[in-house]
């Protein structure tokens, strides 16, 4: 089931794929019934193999959250992510980009959040914005975000070289479903710190959003580091969704435990 659904998900390189036509609503025949169970054994297994890759050196997993507003990244982050061990975890929010952050390449602030050899790094937003948010409201000259996609293609494959394990996740949910989500921030005293008046705003350039989106899902979905569209509408889909596709991504990668040093095995403590 993980594998046919793990293909299902895939943007495979150099097919553009058309997200008005892509249900955010899908949820290939898993039921919410068993999805607790389901995405509590995954995270299980997600903590295993965690586990594995902490203690050896033979690699590094970066995963990449992209997503329209409400779309779900710090749920994703709070129900999946959570499997994780923080002492071999990080997780970065790109923001605005800071004055000395804008005094370098557009990468820079990028690279240096990357994970070390044994480490799992997490990205809410990333790279991307510089071909999403800059493009929308055009920041910079098109002949520049234009010739990003192939720059940072060039820097996943950098990182893909050096043993850094990426996986990409774009979470997809409707134009409705965000209404309804950005209402209930308004109507819920808990929610209101999350909304701001700029969220309407950004609101009203959802085609542009939606253009810019299907450009980057198909430049840069590549072998080395595939992107993955996850209808997003139903929250728990969401979750198994991308654990199930996480637990795939680190068994692919063939973790083990180092062996035991000399002299340890059959040692007794007195």
């Amino acid at each position: 089931m993980t594998e046919r659904l793990r293909e299902r998900l895939l943007v495979k390189p150099g097919a553009r794929p058309q997200l008005a036509s892509i249900d955010p609503r899908e949820t290939f025949g898993r039921e919410r019934a068993s999805a607790e169970g389901d995405l509590q054994a995954l995270r299980t297994r997600l903590e295993e193999l965690q586990d594995r890759l902490w203690a050896g050196d033979g690699g590094a997993l970066l995963v990449v959250l992209q997503g329209i507003d409400t779309s779900g990244k710090d749920g994703t982050l709070r129900h999946v992510m959570t499997a994780f061990n923080p002492q071999g975890c990080t997780v970065t929010l790109f923001g605005v980009p800071t004055p000395q952050e804008l005094a370098h390449d557009y990468l820079w602030r990028v690279h240096q959040h990357t994970p070390a050899r044994g480490t799992v790094s997490v990205f809410d937003r990333s790279h991307y914005e510089d071909v999403l948010v800059v493009r929308v409201h055009e920041l910079v000259p098109k002949e520049v975000w234009s010739r990003r996609y192939d720059q940072i293609n060039r820097f996943e494959e950098h990182l893909a070289a050096n043993g850094t394990t990426i996986v990409k996740f774009f979470l997809h949910i409707s134009r409705e479903e965000q209404r309804e989500r950005l209402q209930a921030r308004i109507d819920t005293p808990e929610k209101r710190w999350k909304f701001r008046l700029g969220d309407l705003d950004e609101r009203k350039r959802w085609d542009e959003y939606m253009a810019a989106y299907e450009e980057v899902l198909d430049r840069c979905s590549t072998e080395g580091a595939p992107w993955y569209i996850i209808p997003a509408d139903r929250k728990w889909f969401r979750n198994l969704a991308v654990a199930e596709i996480l637990v795939a991504t680190l068994d692919e990668m063939g973790l083990s435990y180092p062996p035991a040093g000399e002299g340890i095995v059959g040692l007794v403590v007195e």
